[in-house]
This record gives structure tokens, sequence and C-alpha cells, in this order.
């Protein structure tokens, strides 16, 4: 066993695993897997650059990380930086301050490699469930649901600042990485004069859905997206959606995990949240304070990949690129 610890910096949230990794089994046993929402990539769209609040809502965070790293005793630490910390012309003062508490450098990394990360993350689990050889992932109105995850996987990760997208069985086949995310599409389309608009106009949200198109378009010039069979769902969008589907009274990890949520309650959940007030989104129970104005952003950009893949349904994972982490520094 090896006691690995993974932080995942995306656009939104910070996130830490502490696990101990068994390479001989396959199994990742957490001790601590956390998450807080710091909004690191504000305004990062618009003006190029990290804000000084966020850069110290982030360097908090990784205050609080530090501590549970020592006192759990982590062998070998790995802090990935991923959309937003690529995008900042003052990336530096984020990894000096990242070095100076934690120790460790942050690996601003590709979205390849962030693509690589999640999928591993993603479908480590689910090798044993699979069925190749199957029909293509059943299309929207199909029949019920089928026994077995048949391959090849499109495991896709909508984060803040960006979406990745990943086709493969066993190992990857195709990865992209695309600069359409529910923060970047909030800021870009949603925000006037700094206050979200509530709940957006039908112009905003058809801007945002041409935004989402034109990513998909640019995705499929690499990956193809219409070849899955099953079709993985990770991030914070992804499963707040499934936690409203689901009917939550709280969020539990366990029971999102591996859920399978068809197209049409996505639908009829883009819907609610792009007809929703602040206060309205804030009131559902699996809601985050910290993605009340992002999470229809998000929705829609799950929607429109079931639109363009034609899937039937998304099987949703809370393993995801912070597993895929952990990993490889075990």
């Amino acid at each position: 066993m090896t006691r690995v610890a993974a932080i995942d910096c995306g656009t939104n949230s910070i996130r830490l695993l502490v696990a101990d990794a068994d390479p001989r089994t396959g199994e990742l046993v957490d001790l601590d897997r956390r998450m807080e929402i710091v909004r690191l990539g504000q305004g990062v769209d618009k003006t190029g650059r990290l804000a000084p609040e966020a850069l110290q809502r982030t360097f908090a965070a990784c205050r609080t990380y530090a501590e549970i790293i020592k006192e759990l005793g982590a062998e070998r630490v790995r802090f990935v930086a991923t959309s937003a910390s690529r995008d900042a012309e003052n990336r530096d003062d984020f990894v000096r301050g990242v070095l100076d508490i934690l120790g460790v450098e942050p690996e601003v990394i590709s979205g390849d490699q962030e693509a690589e990360f999640s999928f591993t993350g993603a479908t480590r689990e689910l090798k044993g469930q699979n069925k190749r050889g199957a029909e293509r992932l059943p299309q929207k109105g199909g029949g019920g649901r089928r026994e077995g995850l048949p391959t090849p996987y499109l495991v896709v990760d909508i984060g803040g600042g960006s979406t990745e997208f990943v086709v493969g069985d066993g190992e990857v086949r195709a990865a992209r990485s695309v600069d359409v995310g529910c923060v970047r599409m909030t800021e870009r389309h949603l925000v006037r004069d700094g206050v979200v608009t509530d709940p957006p106009t039908e112009a905003q949200i058809a801007a945002i859905r041409a935004d989402i198109e034109a990513a998909l378009d640019l995705a499929e010039q690499t990956v193809p997206l219409r070849e899955a069979r099953t079709l993985v769902g990770l991030a914070g969008s992804v499963t707040t959606v499934a936690g409203i589907a689901l009917g939550l009274d709280a969020y539990e990890s366990a029971a999102i995990h591996h859920s399978r949520i068809p197209y049409a309650r996505v639908a009829e959940i883009v819907d609610r949240l792009t007809r929703s007030t602040h206060a309205e989104r804030a009131a559902i129970p699996v809601m985050h304070p910290g993605r009340v104005d992002v999470i229809a952003a998000g929705a829609l950009v799950l929607l429109a990949i079931m639109d363009r893949t034609g899937a039937q349904e998304v099987v949703v994972s809370e393993h995801d690129i912070l597993d895929g982490i952990g990993w490889s520094v075990a």
C-alpha cells in the first residue's frame, strides 16, 4: 500500500483526495475526500488574469489541505491545476503561493493530460462491467435500460472553464479539451454589470448553446463522439443534475455514483434550471451554494452532449480526474 494525496484545482473548485493505493488489486481506498468552491477562474475569461481575491480563497483552502495531508501522513503528493491557471497571465503567482503552502509545485497540465486523468479515474472500476461488441448507445426514446456498460466509453468532464472529451475502452483512443465550462459560459453570457441574469433570457440561452455547439464541432474533429456506446459524465454539474434527478434530500455521493440518468430527465432538469431564479435554485436540497449561479450553464453543456451523441442516458461517476491523479502518484 502507498498512501497518496492528490489535489485537483480547477476553475470553480479545489478538491483533495488522500487514499491508500494498492496497485496489485487496483484498489484506491479513500481516507479523506473533500471539495471547496474557490472560483479560482473568477474573471479569467475576460481579464486573462487570476483575481487577487480568487488567489486568496484558493490559498486558504490549500492551507487546510496541507494540515490534512500532514495529519494523515501521505507519502506522495501531486497537485494538478487545470483550465483557469492554464489561461492566466499571472499563473506564476499561483504557482509560488501553492509551493510555499504545500511544498509541492502545482503542475499546470494540458487539456489532453487532464482528459487522460479523467478517463483513468472514471473507468478503472468499470472494466469488469463492460460488454464489448454490443450495439451503439441506445438512442433517445429507445427501449429500457441495458445491463452492463458496453464500450467504447465517452467520458466527459464538464468543468468550470473547460470540458474534456475522451473515447476509449481499456485505453484512451482519442481526447480533446475545449474551452466551454459552467463558469466560463456563465461569465461570458449571463453576467451583466457583475450580476448574473436571473433567470436567463432566451437570447442568453441561445448564445450559450451556440458556443457549446461550436465547441462540440471542435471536439469532434479529434474525438469520435458518436461512436460511443456508454456516456460517462463527471464533475459537479453532472453530479448535481444526478442528485436532482434522484430526488435526494441531501447530497449523497454513494447514491449518485454510477447512477444512470435518462435523457428525458436531464432535459426536464435543464428546463427547470434555466427557468428558475437564484432563490429557487439555491433551495434545491443537493445544490452546493457555489454552484447556484453556474449550474444552468453546466447542465446545458451536458444536454448538448447527449443531443450530439444521441445518448439515451448518462452514467454518472463520482470518480474522476482526482482518482486519476491519485493513481498517477501511486
